[in-house]
């Protein structure tokens, strides 16, 4: 009788699609459409994705460059550093995010290169621009968007948002 049990508690198992796998993070969560979870949030202007892997995937937002958020390497801590970071986490975090390449595909450091969008059509790298939380840095050949981020950075700081603002002195 106990044989019969464990043989009937088993077959569920593998028929009703349980996984004993608890580690959702080694989980590919990229949704039909595209769009990837984002896993955590660097700085400003990079962040992680899952992508199937333990380690997930580093995204660096094009055509932007935000205040660093810490002292990294010989990089010190920038004016509006933790408000960029702060501003993107709030953005991003327990979202979805579609990725958008241009011509390269990965930059020097071995980080994605993307245009990121939410799944409401938010366009990130647009947006932390035209707020205040990252200049605009083109770096050729990934130019697609660069005059629309100078438009947007002009008007930031002729509004004085974000960076532009005040100083916090």
């Amino acid at each position: 009788m106990k044989l019969h049990c464990i043989i009937l508690f088993l077959s569920l198992l593998v028929f009703s699609g349980v996984s004993c796998n608890s580690n959702s993070e080694t989980q590919s969560q990229e949704k039909h459409d595209g769009s990837f979870a984002v896993k955590k949030i660097s700085d400003g202007d990079t962040f992680w994705i899952y992508n199937g892997t333990t380690e997930g995937e580093k995204i660096r937002l094009i055509g932007v460059d935000a205040p660093e958020s810490r002292n990294v390497f010989k990089k010190k801590q920038g004016y509006y550093g933790t408000e960029a970071k702060e501003y993107l986490t709030n953005l991003l975090k327990g979202k979805h995010v579609k990725l958008e390449y241009d011509v390269d595909r990965q930059d020097q450091y071995g980080r994605t290169l993307a245009y990121v969008y939410l799944e409401n059509g938010t366009f990130v790298n647009a947006d932390v621009v035209k707020n205040g939380y990252a200049m605009v840095m083109t770096i050729p050949p990934n130019v697609k968007f660069a005059d629309e981020f100078v438009k947007l950075q002009r008007a930031a700081r002729e509004n004085n948002r974000g960076l532009w603002g005040i100083s916090k002195e």
